[in-house]
């Protein structure tokens, strides 16, 4: 199964190769924008776009309300994985 993580651009950081600093989850990190950007919508245009980022691309753009609904769920998916590695933990213990 494949995974778009919510993030939002923040800064454009190399024009020329289309490569955008994202936040993720407080986590900046460089990813590819080529798949987002058209000539409707230019790179510097991105900034402030959310995005689904997956293996160092930002593969859509996803409206805010999106993002901060799909970073609930995945924070209440990992919340649910730790509690059901405790359950295991106690009952090999």
């Amino acid at each position: 199964m494949c995974l778009g993580i919510p993030g939002q651009i923040v800064e454009i950081s190399n024009l020329e190769h289309k490569l955008a600093i994202v936040e993720v989850g407080g986590v900046r990190r460089e990813v590819n924008i080529v798949c987002i950007v058209d000539e409707d919508h230019s790179p510097v245009s991105c900034v402030g776009d959310w995005v689904l980022v997956h293996v160092g691309f930002a593969m859509s753009r996803i409206d805010e309300q999106e993002a901060k609904r799909t970073i609930e769920l995945l924070t209440e998916m990992g919340e649910v994985q730790t509690k059901l590695q405790a359950m295991r933990q106690s009952n090999t213990s």
